[in-house]
């Protein structure tokens, strides 16, 4: 019984490594999208595009370890909420691979368009978002509860971000009808990354019902949003 149980330790260990591989992948798809952006660089958004079946394996890979072991293995309790929050967890992660693969289409997109001002707040809200990614994921590894509550006041200053950046772009389209193809481009680029904040929040809920046994809005933001089902975006579709 005692090695069964060393060998579930063992490949539990390797399904949080491959998890924190996963989230540093797509952390780094955002990256090079953000920055693909902003030095108007196509083959770099190009490679984050490519890179989106690999984040798509790596989903795939992670939720048929879950089900292994669910199948073969014993998993106490504490264990299991550990494995189903892994499979919540991984949809979200890939969702987020999916608005750079977005950020990084727009970026070619505008490659040939001189900005209207310079990027300096989406670089900034990008890097805020990708702290929070890393952060949720080292919470649900290391069991780290202060992580979780840090996530959370990090979205509250992505909202701030977002809703600041919002009204500014909308007053220039306002002022300046001649950039409101390019400034709703990148108003979009900055939804992308709220969202993305969003789905972090979401892992970072996980983590704590994974902890406390309770499944419980942490985020003000997230209270609208959330029915018996879970957490819903803006079109009404389960995040």
């Amino acid at each position: 019984m005692r090695r069964i149980r060393q060998s579930f330790e063992e490949q539990m260990e390797k399904l949080e490594q491959r998890l924190l591989e996963m989230g540093a992948f797509v952390e780094d798809m955002l990256e090079k999208a953000v920055r693909a952006l902003s030095e108007h660089d196509v083959e770099l958004a190009r490679e984050v595009i490519g890179a989106d079946d690999t984040a798509d394996d790596m989903d795939l890979e992670i939720e048929q370890h879950c089900m292994r072991l669910l199948a073969l293995q014993q998993p106490m309790s504490k264990d299991l909420r550990i494995i189903g929050t892994v499979m919540k967890v991984i949809a979200d992660v890939e969702r987020n691979g999916d608005y750079s693969v977005d950020i990084a289409r727009t970026a070619i997109k505008l490659a040939d368009v001189a900005y209207f001002k310079p990027l300096v707040d989406i670089p900034k809200m990008a890097d805020l978002v990708r702290g929070m990614l890393r952060q949720a994921l080292d919470a649900l590894v290391d069991h780290d509860l202060q992580l979780v509550r840090q996530v959370i006041t990090e979205d509250e200053q992505v909202d701030q971000m977002w809703d600041r950046l919002r009204k500014e772009i909308e007053e220039i389209m306002q002022e300046h009808p001649e950039v409101v193809p390019q400034a709703a481009s990148l108003l979009l680029v900055a939804r992308y990354l709220e969202r993305i904040a969003d789905h972090t929040v979401n892992v970072a809920e996980r983590v704590n019902y994974m902890e406390t046994g309770e499944l419980t809005v942490l985020a003000p933001s997230h209270g609208s949003d959330y029915d018996a089902s879970g957490p819903q975006d803006q079109a009404g579709e389960a995040q």
